[in-house]
């Protein structure tokens, strides 16, 4: 009996089922002075964000990410769709030339069709985002990929006919039919419906009706919805006015995923952009890191977690557009931070990179370890740790009070050591590393002062 429940805690600990949420992070490469793919990849391990959305399939940033355990959604560019929505041979072309090489050493999530693609170019044909979404997914379904990768495309709020009041929002009338092959498409395949989500622009635009705190994700008095609904920000407003909007063209029944794929704040602007500083830049992507770790929904879905891009990772010198497009980063592209902004999470694999950036780039050791995901479930490190040093045989003295190890007296701290010396002690096998999801693989030493990370 008791080795029957050995087996079925073990199942259980190491079956690939993850309980991990994240932040996003989009990186953007239009400046000539930006750190190298492998930096980038490096510093983002340090950091809370665990997923990353870039605008095409860069070879270069897809082999940079490989085996880091961060998440990547990449893009067919606009001006690919068209050739892509030819036939599904041209989508298989795309697939096997871009994505196929790089999997499963890189974590590839969701492919992006398009950017704003039905808002940016009248010349764009609505018919053919659709049909090239449809022959990717054909390509990912024979290829037995549908579950991992996802197809979808990041919308702007201009897809509305209006947005305010929330519950009153639709999508613009030319734009209903092909939005409704669209929702059919991700209610279908069980993709999420991507929104690029802005309340810096509408503050910009209209800075006389639209309350400055509230477009900061601010606890401000709030905004009353004929329907009842009460919104303490512009974001969460907007998320339901385009919950509304796919409703009112008949899904309302129907459990649809939204994702808001980029929001954030610039720091610097034109002149007559006054609110495009760095103080309101960090305050409003810091409540909006805050918003993604928080697993809340919105006032209409209050228990729908709303997973979040920010938007964006580095400020980038060669973006067209007014100055504010040039300055969305939360980093220059020397490594330095634009301003203060917490990314940091205790027990991160390469802690220091946010100093070490700017040099080498190097990781230490020829080793590699297995520590915790940054923001893993605490339910289930517990377990983890609970299973480790019991059946799992882990000599866990090092994590208890008297310990070398016990400080910091965190969860996440202790689950890691863990986790890690069980690694090692069966061979290190990548699935000896999953524990539910939790586990990442790490080629940077997790040792740190007296505490010393076991390795073969």
């Amino acid at each position: 009996m008791a080795l029957h429940l050995f087996h079925l805690l073990l199942f259980l600990l190491l079956s690939p089922l993850s309980y991990v949420s994240s932040v996003g992070i989009n990186y953007g490469t239009l400046g000539n002075n930006l750190p190298s793919p492998k930096k980038v990849a490096q510093l983002l391990q340090s950091t809370l964000l665990d997923k990353v959305k870039i605008y095409d399939t860069n070879p270069d940033i897809l082999e940079a990410f490989s085996n880091t355990g961060v998440d990547l959604i990449v893009a067919v560019e606009n001006y690919h769709v068209a050739n892509i929505s030819k036939d599904a041979a041209a989508a298989d072309d795309w697939f096997a030339t871009r994505v196929q090489p790089f999997i499963p050493a890189t974590s590839i999530v969701a492919v992006c069709v398009g950017n704003e693609y039905l808002t940016s170019d009248d010349n764009l044909d609505p018919d053919a985002l659709v049909q090239a979404m449809q022959n990717l997914h054909a390509v990912l379904l024979k290829r037995g990929l549908d579950r991992k990768i996802k197809v979808t495309t990041p919308h702007s709020m201009a897809v509305l006919a209006s947005s305010f009041p929330p519950s009153a929002s639709t999508f613009a009338t030319k734009l209903i039919p092909t939005m409704s092959s669209i929702v059919g498409f991700l209610a279908d395949t069980r993709a999420p419906f991507m929104v690029n989500a802005y309340p810096y622009f509408a503050y910009r635009d209209n800075p006389s009706t639209v309350d400055l705190e509230y477009a900061l994700l601010g606890n401000s008095t709030g905004v009353h919805d004929p329907k009842g609904y009460i919104y303490h920000n512009m974001l969460d407003a907007q998320i339901d006015a385009v919950r509304s909007a796919i409703d009112a063209i008949g899904f309302g029944n129907l459990s649809m995923k939204i994702t808001v794929s980029e929001s954030g704040w610039p720091s610097k602007g034109d002149p007559e952009d006054t609110a495009a500083i760095p103080n309101n830049a960090k305050t409003y992507n810091t409540r909006l890191i805050e918003r993604a770790q928080s697993n809340k929904g919105t006032p209409m879905k209050p228990k729908d977690n709303i997973e979040i891009f920010v938007f964006a990772l580095f400020n980038e010198n060669k973006k067209p557009g007014g100055a504010s497009e040039r300055n969305f980063g939360i980093f220059n592209g020397d490594g330095s931070k634009v301003y203060e902004v917490d990314l940091s999470c205790e027990f991160c694999s390469n802690g220091d990179a946010f100093e070490k950036m700017s040099t080498s780039g190097q990781v230490r050791g020829p080793s590699v370890w297995c520590v915790a995901k940054p923001h893993a479930d605490e339910k289930v490190l517990q377990s983890v740790l609970d299973f480790c040093c019991g059946p799992g045989g882990v000599d866990c003295r090092e994590v208890y009070e008297s310990g070398k190890c016990f400080e910091p007296d965190k969860l996440h701290a202790h689950a890691s050591y863990a986790m890690n010396a069980y690694y090692q002690m069966h061979g290190r096998n990548y699935w000896n590393c999953d524990f539910k999801g939790t586990g990442l693989v790490t080629f940077s030493d997790p040792s740190y002062g007296t505490c010393r990370y076991r390795q073969q």
